[in-house]
C-alpha cells in the first residue's frame, strides 16, 4: 500500500512561524568552535558555527545558542559568500520602530529571551542558496564574578546536531598567578572525559574539549541532537597581596580588591521569614529547611534574631541574642513551627526587622537584614515606593538590607530597588528542588564579614565606578576601574581605607600586585571600565527618579552604544543579504520577558511551537501561533489523537484552513494528489518566492477527506511537480485584522517538567473558583482579543458582588453600587477585602487569597487570576482549584505521548506566556486536548453568567 505523502513548502512570514531541529539531509553543521579568552577576570567568548547546505535548494539556517545573563553581546557577524553582513547596535526604541517595520512587512525577527536561571538564548536565521556556506560569529563579554572564592566561566554547547569539527577552547591569564583550576558541568563526564584536556602553569590555563561525534551523544541531556550541556570552568588566583592586583594603562584602570587573611568580624543578623498564605506547600517546606541550616551555621560568637511575618508580626525573640547552644536549639525549634497564613506586611516586617538590630549596637561587629519574601504587600502599608521610602529612612545607611525573592509571584523589581538602596542586593530563588540550596548558598556568600566601610581612593583618577561599599565578605572580590586623568599612570595613586574589627586598616599599592602597559594602551581594560559603570548605571537608574534617573539612563546608553553592548537600552539590528528580513535582539532584564513586538505588527505570539519531543530544545515563534508544517498539534491537540495510516485508494483531498478573524471564517485551498492544472486556491492568488521544503506524512481522520488548519492568514498557491506530490506554496500577507487564535492555559505540576497546556477557542465565561462553604464564587469572561486574558472576572459572597476590570471595581451590596479605581484603595467587604493596586488586585478571604494581575500587552489591558492561597476545603471546585497535574512521558517517537490519570494522549511542546507571573514570562508546556489536562469536558467549567 502507498503511503500518502503531502510535501508542504513553506517561505517568508510562515518559515519564520516555526524552526525545527535540523534535519541532517537539510544542512549540516560541519564546523562549531567556542573561543574562551579570560584576563584579569575578563571574559571574552567568540561563538564561531559553520553551516552548509547540502539540498538542491534554499534553506533557511538557524543559529541558536545560549550565553550567560550576565554577559554583554557585543558583535555579531554574518558571512555569506565572502560578504560579512555585520549587527548593528542600536538605541532600543530606535530599534523597535525598525523591527515592526521589517515585521509589518512580513520579514523575520530575531530575540535574545531568559532560559533558565543564569543562561539566556540568542537566535536569528537566514537563507541560504542551494549548495552555499554561511558562517555565523557572535561575541559576548563578562567580567566573571568571585563567589564564595571561586569564579566560574560557563559555555554552554548545544549546536542542535552532532558536528565533525567541534571545539571549545579557553585560555585563562591571570597576572596574580592561579591558584587552582578545574572543570565542571553536564559535559564533563566519565564519558567525555578523555574529550577533556586541561593544564595551568602559575600564571596561564588552558582548557580544550574536543568531543567526537559519537561522545557528542553521551551526557545526560546530549543525544542525536547532539551536544547540549554545560561546560563548567572554576579557578581562583593566588591571593598573597593584600591590596589586590591593579592593571594599569594610558587612560584606564582596573583594581580587583580580596584580601583575605584578616579575622573574621562577628556579626548581628535579623533573618526576616515571610509566612504569608502564598508561602503554603514546598516553599514554607524549603524555607524552614534553609533556615535550620543556616542557624546550625552561626558562629558562637554572633548574634541573630528571627521574626515571621504575614499581616502581623511572630518573633522568636523580641531582643537579638547569642548564637549559643541553647538559643540555636530553641530557635530551631521555632522554625520547625513556622506555619502559612494570612497576607503579607512586608513594611511592618521590615521596619520591624531594623529596630531589632538598631536596639542591639555592638562595637566590633558587622549587622545584616535579610529578608525573605514570595510576593507583594498586601496589609498595612502597600504603596511600594512608600515601603521603600521607610526602609530607607529606617535604615539611614547603617548596614545592608538583602532581598531575596521566592519565585516568580515576587515584584522582582521592587525587592531590587528596596536593597539597592540600602547598600545590599537583591536574588531571586526559583521554586524548584534545590531552593533550601539556594537560600544557604545566598546565605554562605555573606556569612564571613572581613572589612566594613570600605572606601577606594583613586588620586588622579576620574569617571571612577562604586568606590563605597558598606562591607566586604570572605570569598567575594570587589572591582573597581576607572579613567586616569591626563594618562599620567606616574602619578595615578590608589589605596583602601576599611575597618576591620573597629581598627582601621590602610592598603597601599606597595603591598599589591601592579601591572602596567607602559605606554601601550590595553583597551581591554578601558572595556571592563565600560562594562561596570553600564552595570551599576542601570542599577542607579532603577534607584533613582526625576531628572536623575533620565540622566543616568542617558549615560548608561551612550556607552553601550559606544561599546557595541547589547543591554536592557539596546538592541542589535542584524542585517541580511538583499531582500531578506532584519533580525533585533533585545536583552530582557531580570523576570521580564521580550515585549510582544510581533503582536504589535499583527501576529501575536503567546504560542509557539517546539518539535524534538522531550529533547527540551526552544526555538524562535517569530511570528506566534501554530505553524503551517505543524498541522499535526492543531489536528492532534485539538481534534483528537492522529492515525498513520496506509490506503490502498487515493485521497479524496486535503483542505488546507487558514483561520481569520472570527472562529468560523477560513481561506481553503483542497489539494489534489492527483496530477493535473495549477489550482487556484478559494480566496487566494499564487504567488513564486524563494522555498524551503517540509515533507510531513498527511494524518488524516478515517475519512478520505483531510482537513489542516493554520491560524495565520496567508495567500495560497498550488502547484504541482511531475513525479512528485503536491507542493504547497504559501506567501505571506499583512492581516487586514488580527487572526482568531485560542487562549492558552497552564496546568501546572508539583515537581515534573514541564507543565502541561491547553487551549480555548471561544471567549467563555469560566467558573474560577467555586467555595460553597464560605459562599464564595469567583467567575470570569475571557476576551475576544486574542490571548487577551480576562476581560471581566466576578466575585461573589453571601452579601456582595464585585465586578473587577482592568480599570476599575464595582462594588454592589444590596441596593447600593460604588466604583472604585483609586490606586492602593481598600473596599472592606463582609466577607472579603479586595484591594486595588497599580498592577494587581488582591481578594483576601477567611482561607483565600487570589490575586488578579492586570497585564498590558499592546495597550490592551486583561486581567488574569492566580489562586495565591487555596482553601483547605476539597470541596471547592473551579479551574484555579485543579490540582497540579500529574503525567507519564510514555511514548517519545514518533510522536510524543503522555499518560495522564491512565489514559494516554499525544502531547506536543510548546512555548506560551504564563500571565500568573507579573512579568509573564515565555515558559515551555506540554500542550495536550483540553479534555485531557482537565480530565472532564471544558464545559463543565462554563457557565451561563458572571
Amino acid at each position: 500500500m502507498a503511503r500518502t505523502v503531502v510535501q508542504v513548502t513553506l517561505f517568508g512570514l510562515l518559515l519564520a512561524l516555526v524552526t525545527t531541529l535540523p534535519n541532517k539531509d537539510d544542512w549540516d553543521i560541519y564546523s562549531f568552535h567556542i573561543n574562551s579568552t579570560v584576563s584579569n577576570r575578563y571574559a571574552t567568548t567568540v561563538i564561531t558555527s559553520r553551516v552548509a547546505n547540502r539540498m538542491d535548494e534554499s534553506k533557511e539556517i538557524e543559529f541558536q545558542v545560549r550565553i550567560p545573563k550576565n554577559a554583554f553581546i557585543s558583535k555579531f557577524r554574518m558571512f555569506i559568500d565572502g560578504v560579512a553582513y555585520d549587527g548593528i547596535v542600536k538605541a532600543k526604541e530606535a530599534a523597535k520602530q525598525q523591527y515592526q517595520d521589517a515585521v509589518s512587512r512580513g520579514q523575520s525577527a530575531g530575540i535574545v529571551s531568559s532560559v533558565g536561571r543564569t543562561l539566556e538564548e540568542f537566535k536569528t536565521s537566514v537563507n541560504v542558496a542551494a549548495h552555499k556556506k554561511v558562517t555565523f560569529e557572535l561575541t559576548y563579554e563578562e567580567l566573571l564574578k568571585r563567589r564564595l572564592g571561586k569564579y566560574e566561566l560557563t559555555i554552554h554547547a548545544r549546536p542542535m546536531q552532532p558536528v565533525k569539527d567541534f571545539k571549545v577552547d579557553v585560555n585563562i591569564n591571570e597576572k596574580a598567578g592561579i591558584n587552582f583550576m578545574e572543570v565542571k558541568g553536564g559535559l564533563n563526564t566519565n564519558a567525555l572525559a578523555n574529550a577533556v584536556t586541561k593544564t595551568f602553569a602559575n600564571t596561564e590555563a588552558w582548557v580544550y574539549f574536543y568531543p567526537t561525534v559519537d561522545q557528542q551523544k553521551l551526557c545526560d541531556s546530549c543525544g542525536e541532537h547532539g551536544m547540549n550541556g554545560d561546560l563548567v570552568i572554576v579557578y581562583d588566583i593566588n591571593r598573597d597581596a593584600a591590596f589586590g592586583n591593579i592593571k594599569k594603562s594610558p587612560g584606564y584602570f582596573v583594581h580587583h580588591f580580596a584580601p583575605s587573611n584578616l579575622p573574621r568580624i562577628p556579626k548581628n543578623v535579623v533573618f526576616i521569614i515571610d509566612q504569608s498564605g502564598s508561602m503554603h506547600g514546598r516553599k514554607m517546606l524549603q524555607t524552614r529547611i534553609a533556615l535550620i541550616h543556616i542557624l546550625n551555621d552561626l558562629a558562637k560568637e554572633d548574634f541573630f534574631g528571627v521574626i515571621t511575618f504575614d499581616s502581623s508580626i511572630f518573633h522568636w525573640k523580641r531582643e537579638l541574642v547569642q548564637a549559643n547552644e541553647e538559643n540555636l536549639a530553641s530557635a530551631k525549634t521555632f522554625a520547625q513551627r513556622i506555619q502559612d497564613r494570612g497576607s503579607t506586611d512586608i513594611n511592618l516586617a521590615v521596619l520591624e526587622g531594623t529596630r531589632m538590630l538598631k536596639a542591639h549596637p555592638r562595637e566590633d561587629s558587622a549587622s545584616i537584614l535579610i529578608l525573605l519574601t514570595d510576593g507583594d504587600p498586601t496589609s498595612g502599608v502597600t504603596n511600594l515606593e512608600q515601603i521603600q521610602s521607610n526602609v530607607r529612612e529606617a535604615i539611614a545607611g547603617k548596614f545592608p538590607l538583602y532581598c531575596l525573592g521566592f519565585g516568580f509571584d515576587v515584584n522582582f523589581e521592587f525587592l531590587e530597588k528596596m536593597s539597592l538602596q540600602n547598600n545590599g542586593a537583591a536574588r531571586r530563588i526559583y521554586e524548584d528542588s534545590d531552593a533550601d540550596l539556594q537560600l544557604k548558598g545566598f546565605y554562605e556568600e555573606v556569612a564571613t564579614p572581613l572589612l566594613t566601610d570600605v572606601t577606594m581612593i583613586y588620586e588622579g583618577g576620574f569617571n571612577v565606578t562604586q568606590t563605597n561599599f558598606s562591607q566586604y565578605y570572605n570569598g567575594s572580590e570587589i572591582v573597581v576601574a576607572g579613567q586616569i586623568t591626563d594618562n599620567d599612570i606616574e602619578t595615578f595613586t590608589p589605596q583602601v581605607v576599611a575597618i576591620s574589627k573597629n581598627t582601621r586598616l590602610v592598603f597601599t599599592e606597595s603591598n599589591g600586585t601592579v601591572e602596567t602597559t607602559g605606554m601601550v594602551p590595553d583597551s581591554q581594560i578601558q572595556r571592563v571600565w565600560a562594562y561596570l559603570t553600564v552595570k551599576q548605571l542601570l542599577e542607579k537608574e532603577l534607584q533613582l527618579s526625576g531628572p536623575e534617573k533620565d540622566n543616568a539612563k542617558k549615560e548608561a546608553l551612550e556607552l553601550s552604544l559606544k561599546y557595541s553592548f547589547v543591554t536592557p537600552l539596546t538592541s542589535m539590528v542584524v542585517t541580511k543579504p538583499p531582500g531578506e528580513g532584519t533580525d533585533v535582539l533585545h536583552k530582557p532584564k531580570e523576570g521580564e520577558t521580550i515585549p510582544d513586538l510581533q503582536a504589535q505588527a499583527g501576529y501575536p505570539s503567546s504560542m509557539t511551537p517546539q518539535f524534538g519531543g522531550s529533547s527540551g530544545g526552544s526555538y524562535l515563534n517569530r511570528g506566534g501561533g501554530l505553524g503551517a508544517t505543524d498541522y499535526d498539534v492543531a489536528y492532534d491537540a485539538f481534534m483528537g489523537p492522529p492515525e498513520m495510516l496506509d490506503y490502498s485508494d487515493s485521497v479524496d483531498s486535503v483542505d488546507i484552513i487558514a483561520a481569520t478573524h472570527g472562529p468560523s471564517l477560513f481561506t481553503t485551498v483542497t489539494m489534489e494528489p492527483t496530477l493535473g492544472p495549477p489550482i487556484t486556491p478559494r480566496g487566494g492568488s499564487s504567488t513564486h518566492m524563494h522555498t524551503v521544503s517540509h515533507h510531513v506524512p498527511v494524518r488524516p481522520p478515517k475519512r478520505h477527506h483531510h482537513r489542516i488548519i493554520l491560524p495565520a492568514p496567508p495567500v495560497l498557491s498550488l502547484t504541482p511537480v511531475a513525479r512528485a506530490p503536491p507542493v504547497l506554496s504559501l506567501a505571506p500577507v499583512v492581516p487586514a485584522a488580527l487572526p482568531q487564535y485560542p487562549h492558552t492555559f497552564l496546568l501546572k505540576t508539583a515537581d515534573l517538567s514541564p507543565p502541561l497546556c491547553y487551549g480555548i477557542f471561544e471567549s467563555v465565561r469560566l467558573q474560577l473558583l467555586h467555595h460553597p462553604n464560605r459562599g464564595l464564587s469567583v467567575n470570569g469572561e475571557l476576551s475576544s482579543v486574542s490571548h487577551g486574558g480576562f476581560k471581566r472576572i466576578v466575585i461573589r459572597t453571601a452579601q456582595q458582588n464585585f465586578e473587577v476590570d482592568p480599570r476599575e471595581i464595582t462594588v454592589q451590596d444590596g441596593q447600593t453600587v460604588s466604583v472604585h479605581a483609586q490606586q492602593d484603595e481598600h473596599i472592606i467587604g463582609q466577607n472579603v477585602t479586595v484591594i486595588r493596586r497599580s498592577k494587581q488586585i488582591d481578594i483576601i478571604g477567611e482561607d483565600t487569597r487570589i490575586i488578579i494581575l492586570i497585564h498590558d500587552k499592546n495597550n490592551h489591558l486583561f486581567l488574569w487570576p492566580v489562586l495565591a492561597q487555596k482553601p483547605a476545603d476539597t470541596n471547592i471546585k473551579g479551574i484555579l482549584a485543579l490540582e497540579p497535574a500529574v503525567y507519564e512521558e510514555v511514548q517519545k517517537t514518533p510522536t510524543t505521548k503522555l499518560r495522564i490519570h491512565n489514559k494516554d494522549t499525544n502531547a506536543f511542546s510548546f512555548r506560551t506566556e504564563d500571565y500568573s507571573f507579573p512579568s509573564a514570562p515565555t515558559v515551555d508546556c506540554w500542550i495536550v486536548p483540553a479534555e485531557s489536562a482537565l480530565q472532564r469536558p471544558i464545559n463543565e467549567f462554563m457557565v451561563a453568567q458572571l
